[in-house]
């Protein structure tokens, strides 16, 4: 049953509501839709005076049912946003013993990260110890995951002794679809001490990993953001597979980030071994052009290749565009109408003389 206040709040819109006006209703209507809504826009300005009867109002017999409620959550988070230190303090000691559980609740998830950004380092360590014990079943959750993320951004690295759980399970991680994000972080985050263990364990794996849905995405991050000596590592378990790996759904996203990052000596070697013809003597080229993932790392090539390299791969491809003008119907159905174009418009902007070489290449055919 909603109380006559809450009732006349709903009802009554031309009322200049301030705080004072719901001293006493201040669980109800943080659990209420409109009523949360209120509570939260007060807050960012409320007097010491209002910020301190809200606080007596929800702490501690409210907060962590507030703290798991669907409108009630968002109250709390202002609390932990606009509350003095001492406020704040008696917040996280209602969540003691209770870390775990809120971590793994929709709800009162946001209100354990919020709070991990605005407390004390001190007070953070609470929350790491309740977590180190529970951290894989964390990772894996839909909720806990973006928790043990928040940890690693905001706490120092050597308080965040539950990484030590990941070694071991890097792969199990990797492919993991919430898994795959904390060990992003941990890269990014963290120290060589503590992920070159984790690394060292991932280059195990990475030929499994490009073609995972989640695993690909690891292997990314380490070619974008990781040290050289990775990168490299990624890099030659690609070498000798491009052709295959560019064909494949989650793969070639890895094939053009490694065109992308690599050195120059790595790109050319790269482009190189999609340009070379197959035992068979038939044309990677071709087989990229016409397929629905190699299409794009053909493109990618063609942007980021050196001068010289860019003119080779480009007589390469046009003839093959030619033919693919002439045929359009037989080939229709393994390039798309936008792929074409794409990749036309690509070699316009590649090669300056294109018109000339093209009708050069049709008139000698």
């Amino acid at each position: 049953m909603r109380s006559a206040q809450l009732d006349e709040f709903r009802a009554n819109k031309s009322r200049k509501w301030e705080l004072r006006d719901i001293f006493g209703y201040i669980v109800e209507f943080s659990g209420d839709q409109h009523g949360s809504r209120f509570i939260q826009q007060k807050l960012e300005s409320a007097t010491s005076e209002e910020m301190e009867i809200i606080f007596d109002e929800i702490v501690p017999q409210y907060a962590v049912q507030l703290m798991q409620d669907v409108f009630g959550n968002y109250v709390v988070q202002k609390m932990f946003e606009y509350g003095t230190s001492s406020q704040k303090a008696r917040l996280v000691a209602t969540m003691e013993g209770q870390i775990v559980g809120l971590s793994l609740q929709m709800y009162g998830c946001r209100v354990v990260q919020k709070a991990i950004e605005h407390i004390l380092p001190e007070q953070q360590i609470m929350f790491v110890q309740e977590l180190g014990p529970n951290v894989l079943k964390c990772v894996k959750d839909a909720n806990g995951n973006h928790v043990i993320q928040k940890l690693i951004e905001h706490v120092a690295p050597e308080r965040l002794a539950f990484v030590n759980a990941f070694r071991g399970s890097v792969y199990e991680l990797s492919t993991h679809p919430y898994g795959c994000r904390v060990l992003q972080r941990c890269f990014e985050y963290m120290p060589e001490e503590q992920t070159r263990p984790m690394l060292d364990e991932l280059h195990k794996y990475v030929p499994n990993l490009m073609v995972d849905q989640f695993g690909n995405y690891v292997v990314q991050f380490v070619l974008e953001h990781g040290k050289p000596q990775d990168r490299a590592v990624i890099i030659s378990k690609l070498t000798g597979q491009m052709y295959n790996m560019a064909k494949h759904k989650f793969a070639s996203n890895v094939c053009e980030k490694a065109l992308v990052t690599a050195d120059s000596e790595s790109r050319r070697q790269l482009i190189d071994e999609i340009m070379t013809p197959k035992q068979d003597g038939l044309s990677p080229i071709m087989g990229l052009m016409k397929d629905s993932f190699g299409n794009y790392v053909l493109q990618r090539a063609l942007t980021v290749a050196d001068a010289d390299q860019k003119e080779l791969l480009i007589s390469k491809v046009r003839p093959h565009l030619v033919n693919m003008r002439r045929y359009s119907s037989a080939y229709s159905k393994h390039l798309s109408a936008s792929t074409y174009i794409l990749l036309e418009r690509l070699l316009e902007k590649c090669s300056p003389a294109e018109g000339a070489a093209e009708g050069a290449t049709e008139s000698s055919s």
